[in-house]
Parts: C-alpha cells; sequence; structure tokens
C-alpha cells in the first residue's frame, strides 16, 4: 500500500506539506524526529489527512497533482 498524506504543522496551522511514502508513520516520525530540509522549522507536524493507494504509480502521479495548484485548490475546498 502506498500513501499520499498532508502535513500540517502544529504551532503553524496556516503550513502543510504533501508527501508520499510506504509507511505514514515512520515518515511523520522522520519529519517530526529528523533534519527533513523544508519540514525543519515548521515541526512538529500533525497528519491532516492521507490516502491510501495500491498502485506506485497513481500515487506519485497523485501526490503530483496535489502539489500543482489545482491540487492545491482541491485540498482548500475539500479539507
Amino acid at each position: 500500500m502506498y500513501y499520499v498524506y498532508i502535513l500540517q504543522s502544529v504551532n503553524f496551522p496556516d503550513r502543510f506539506y504533501i508527501g508520499y511514502t510506504e509507511d505514514l508513520k515512520r515518515r511523520l516520525n522522520q519529519h517530526n524526529d529528523e533534519h527533513f530540509g523544508h519540514t525543519d522549522k515548521y515541526r512538529p507536524w500533525r497528519i491532516k489527512d492521507y490516502f491510501a493507494i495500491n498502485d506506485e504509480i497513481k500515487a506519485r502521479n497523485f501526490e503530483k497533482y496535489l502539489k500543482s495548484q489545482s491540487g492545491r485548490e482541491f485540498i482548500k475546498k475539500h479539507f
């Protein structure tokens, strides 16, 4: 199973991060506990929402879409 996830900063609730992983719990721990560049300064993070997708290519394409302008509008409208 592949997961496309939306993280929300606990301390900066207007900050979001979109990513893709095979292990959602491990990935959240990495964002919160390890050096991850872009996500460092907005720690800690919580999972706002996630999507479980069977197909890796579909999951990567969905992540790419959510990171696009129309994908961000979709997130604002539905989440």
